[in-house]
């Protein structure tokens, strides 16, 4: 867990220096084959709309729903579904623990979600989207 912390704040403080130079794209670009570039921007698509999907329910008050959406859409449970096996093979060690570090948030989030309390999942959202930032600022495919 520490390893994956300092692993994403890293990569975070990385992307900083990137974004200050905005005329070059710093991340380390990882190429993949075609048929899985495809497949891991689906799945990136679906991540973003899922929490889309997890907000919508917290402003609503459904925190359950927001739960179950995280758990089956982003937490580790969701890995399968994804085909994660198949696509960490492709991926730098880095990349791969950033992912994993997003999936256990999701996963963590959703069992605050269920506790019923929105500020406390608030805060374990933040850790969801917080690895997803940290591997986009790292990373690009190609």
């Amino acid at each position: 867990m520490k390893k994956e912390i300092l692993i994403l704040a890293v990569l975070a403080g990385h992307s900083v220096a990137g974004i200050a130079k905005a005329d070059k794209d710093t991340r380390q670009l990882v190429e993949l084959p075609k048929m899985m570039q495809q497949h891991m921007m689906s799945n990136m698509r679906d991540h973003l709309v899922a929490i889309n999907e997890i907000l919508v329910n917290m402003a609503n008050n459904e925190l359950d729903k927001a739960a179950e959406i995280a758990e089956s859409r982003l937490g580790m449970s969701s890995l399968e579904s994804h085909g994660a096996s198949h696509m960490a093979k492709f991926m730098p060690e880095d990349m791969r623990h950033a992912g994993t570090s997003m999936h256990r948030a999701a996963s963590r989030f959703a069992i605050n979600a269920q506790e019923g309390e929105a500020l406390p999942a608030y805060r374990a959202l933040s850790e969801v989207t917080s690895a997803c930032v940290a591997c986009h600022a790292g990373y690009r495919i190609r």
